[in-house]
């Protein structure tokens, strides 16, 4: 019988990358409900007590039972270091390797604790010791942007960013980190890719691309550690705001082809992003964008064999290149251009379809239809999305020359508007002025009149 609400088991030594918290019993009784059997369990395997063990196992608790963090009782009876029950826990059942909130295992934290005696009985039963792909033995080599797990706080994480990033506090900052999956971690081609890119986004600066700060390459899980910014992505910003004024749609489309073209022209060779789309762009407190998630599992899927399918990423944005083997950095043009265009429409392209389906349409060279007024892609506007979602990827421009065009429109949209305003205002004043000549010379011309009756 397990707690549908499990607590946090917060007595005796702790998860070896756990962060530091203050040891309250009261966390013990579930906001003031009875310890249930869970719970004991764990109180057992703390106090070494073996009968409690069995009392709470015949009772109908897993040997697995978890806490609100993952810790099983194995866990906590490896950190104490009685071997006894660490054996009685194994023989009645328990997961050897399990994980708990933070990637550690029971094998992991014996070691950090140096319980010998209890290595030796898990390595016995078949525990692996969780060591990261891309450990070095000696401290000097250590990458720069290493970052010690233990500074990461994920107590009040929540996902962010699909899933696809949480939050943590890293030195009293909150940052976005990203835990890298198996499918990288096994993999050593993907890991010296990995290593290589690492190397890569130390060295990237640019104000439209979100900024890396780190990474967990030493212990496992892997991660990757960036700046959070906390006014979401432009997904969730066109969901509230709907279709964009021209100016604004176009001053946006300008930071994201600034960033994504600062990722193109990296040298020796460009970063594609593979994945734009708005919920991979962030707003920063100016209000400006910034592009996100360009890294490390885009950058090692464009060196596989096998080309991309729907399960890897999102398909409503992706060009229909990606799903065969051969693409370069157009791809990232497809994909910006019907950002652009859903911004000045307020809709998602093909948004009727499913997710899904739409890699069919674009193969049948459809693309999504202008339905917004035609005012509103006036200056060239439509003209640049169609050649940046153009069938043949050869004849989309670059980010240079979207930059170039999309400056021009952003220039021309500006001077119309200020044209429509300022000689509105001339005109105001002139009227004015001419109002009070008027007041005045009648005012005068009555004085005069007043003065010639009365003489």
């Amino acid at each position: 019988m397990e707690s549908k609400n499990p607590a946090r088991f917060t007595l005796g030594k702790q998860s070896s990358l756990a962060p530091e918290r203050h040891n309250k019993e009261a966390e013990l009784q579930n906001d003031g409900e009875v310890v249930d059997q869970g719970v004991r369990l764990m109180y057992s395997a703390f106090e070494g007590d073996v009968d409690g063990i069995c009392e709470a196992l015949e009772f109908g608790v897993s040997v697995n039972y978890k806490d609100i963090d993952n810790r099983t009782a194995l866990h906590v009876a490896v950190c104490e270091g009685f071997t006894d029950v660490v054996d009685l826990l194994l023989q009645k059942g328990a997961e050897v390797d399990p994980k708990d909130r933070w990637g550690s295992t029971p094998l992991a934290d014996a070691i950090f604790y140096k319980k010998n005696d209890v290595i030796k009985l898990l390595e016995k039963h078949g525990a692996k010791l969780l060591m990261a792909p891309m450990h070095v033995n000696h401290a000097r080599e250590v990458p720069e942007y290493e970052i010690n797990p233990k500074e990461l706080d994920f107590t009040n994480s929540v996902e962010i960013t699909k899933g696809t990033f949480c939050i943590a506090l890293w030195r009293g900052t909150e940052v976005a980190v990203k835990k890298l999956g198996e499918d990288v971690i096994s993999d050593e081609e993907k890991v010296k890719a990995f290593r290589d890119e690492l190397a890569l986004f130390q060295k990237i600066r640019h104000p439209n691309v979100v900024q890396f700060l780190g990474a967990v390459t030493q212990s496992s899980p892997m991660m990757i550690v960036t700046e959070y910014l906390p006014k979401g992505d432009l997904r969730d910003f066109l969901k509230r705001k709907g279709a964009l004024k021209p100016s604004t749609a176009v001053r946006f489309a300008l930071d994201i082809a600034r960033g994504v073209g600062y990722l193109h022209e990296n040298k020796p060779s460009p970063i594609i992003h593979r994945d734009l789309e708005p919920s991979n762009i962030l707003r920063d407190d100016s209000g400006h964008l910034k592009v996100a998630d360009f890294g490390v599992s885009k950058l090692l899927a464009v060196k596989e064999d096998k080309p991309l399918t729907c399960h890897d990423t999102s398909c409503r944005y992706v060009a229909p290149e990606v799903f065969r083997q051969e693409y370069d950095t157009k791809v990232d043009v497809f994909s910006f251009a019907l950002i652009l265009q859903e911004m000045i429409e307020g809709c998602p392209p093909f948004s009727a379809k499913q997710d899904n389906e739409v890699p069919k349409v674009y193969a049948a060279k459809e693309r999504p239809p202008f339905r917004a007024p035609a005012k509103h892609y006036s200056y060239g506007i439509r003209e640049l999305i169609e050649e940046c979602w153009n069938e043949n990827p050869a004849k989309r421009p670059t980010f240079r020359q979207i930059i170039t065009r999309l400056e021009s429109i952003y220039n021309t949209i500006s001077h119309k508007r200020h044209w429509k305003v300022r000689p509105l205002k001339c005109f105001q004043n002139l009227e004015a002025l001419l109002k009070r000549d008027h007041s005045n010379g009648s005012s005068r011309g009555g004085s005069s009149r007043s003065t010639s009756s009365r003489i």
